[in-house]
């Protein structure tokens, strides 16, 4: 009975330990450049298991979802627009960590494929020993440089992860909150709770894999002219999904083409103050 018992234990401790953990960090941020008033708001997941970690907007997989479920009905009825433009976000990428490997993939979207690539660039903490409360975990600072921003995080030995928002690990604990030193961006913990498992991710396109410094090459080309970017993607002169939001009935393929560039240029505006600057 004894010997039960130990291993109902342990098969109990495997079964939480298999569970995921999703945390829900407020992300801030000033993505304009030319408008720092400007401060965009949303929610943010960070679902972690014993084997990886996924990183991405709440608006996102909900706007996946809904696009997803029009797709799956013939898209007869086309998109709520007002519905579509409330489920915007500032962050179309997803990031995930595979601890067994120590590997972080950034994934996200250029005109109508998605691009990969393996993070290759070590963060370097600089743990200090100053400590402090932040809700109800007990935190110590660390900073660090990357992508061109010094940055701030505290972090918590309270939970069993040694994890983060965004590309941040690499502490001895989870980050509660992490900002740049110009107050551009900040991740804040608010709350935590567990999920059966992963939400599986919708993908637009092809998934393209490349190095970092060819994604940041192509992401050039797409900001400076979008249309002849998606004109050299594969597949020709399609327009991908996504870019069909808000359309409706039968379209002239040039006003649509327009349309489809205006927004880029749009979207490139409101991000010309990127998270990582280099």
């Amino acid at each position: 009975m004894k010997k039960l018992g130990i291993l109902a234990a342990v098969l109990l401790a495997q079964a939480t330990f298999s569970q995921t953990n999703r945390f829900v960090y407020q992300v801030t941020s000033k993505p304009d450049i030319s408008n720092k008033g400007d401060i965009k708001t949303e929610n943010a997941y960070l679902d972690i298991s014993a084997e990886k970690s996924m990183f991405y907007s709440e608006n996102r997989i909900k706007r996946d979802s809904v696009m997803k479920a029009n797709f799956q009905s013939g898209g007869a009825r086309g998109f709520n627009r007002e519905q579509m433009e409330g489920l915007r976000t500032n962050m179309n990428y997803s990031i995930e960590k595979d601890k067994k490997n120590q590997k972080t993939l950034y994934k996200d979207r250029l005109g109508r494929d998605q691009y990969a690539y393996e993070e290759d660039r070590p963060l370097d903490w600089k743990i200090l020993s100053e400590t402090t409360k932040i809700g109800e975990y007990k935190v110590q600072k660390a900073e660090t440089e990357f992508g061109g921003r010094k940055w701030t995080a505290w972090f918590t030995t309270d939970l069993p992860y040694q994890d983060g928002p965004y590309k941040f690990s690499g502490l001895p604990g989870l980050v509660v909150k992490a900002e740049d030193a110009d107050g551009d961006y900040s991740f804040d913990l608010m709350k935590n709770y567990k999920i059966s498992e992963f939400p599986e991710m919708t993908t637009f396109g092809n998934v393209i894999k490349v190095k970092r410094t060819d994604y940041v090459k192509q992401q050039e080309k797409y900001k400076s002219d979008p249309a002849s970017f998606m004109n050299s993607q594969r597949g020709g002169g399609g327009i991908s999904a996504p870019m069909r939001i808000g359309g409706g009935g039968n379209q002239n393929p040039a006003d649509m083409r327009k349309r489809m560039e205006e927004r880029a240029k749009e979207e490139a505006k409101r991000n010309s103050n990127p998270i990582e600057l280099k």
